[in-house]
């Protein structure tokens, strides 16, 4: 389905670009205003109302597809780099306490204060 809508998606956004460039601007442009550019067919009038209309038509299908596109893309994404996955929280493990009956490593004992001399 996406497939689908992307493609209409690329012809729709072609013929707009290429309607708007056929547009007469202010300064003549590429444009077909004029009676010249379209025979006898339509005056340079009626053609700037049907490209005009045209280009409205066409800018409000693309954004429906534009919309539709970005909402069925919406829940779609997966996670491609280790980057994009949240951190895990991991609890600390404390040892194993030694079983009954077994000998373990003895216990150092404490080290002795040091001597401090006094002044009598």
């Amino acid at each position: 389905m996406a497939t689908v809508l992307l493609i209409i998606h690329l012809f729709v956004t072609l013929a707009l670009i290429g309607v708007v460039l056929l547009q007469r601007s202010e300064g003549g442009g590429l444009g077909i205003g004029s009676s010249q550019g379209m025979g006898a067919f339509m005056t340079g009038r009626g053609t700037a109302n049907l490209l005009t209309r045209t280009t409205a038509i066409l800018g409000t299908i693309f954004f429906i597809l534009s919309l539709a596109l970005a909402l069925l893309g919406r829940g779609t994404s997966v996670p491609r780099s280790i980057l994009d996955v949240p951190p895990t929280t991991s609890t600390p493990v404390a040892p194993a306490p030694a079983a009954p009956g077994s000998a373990g490593p003895a216990p150092t004992p404490a080290p002795a204060a040091p001597a401090v001399p006094t002044n009598d």
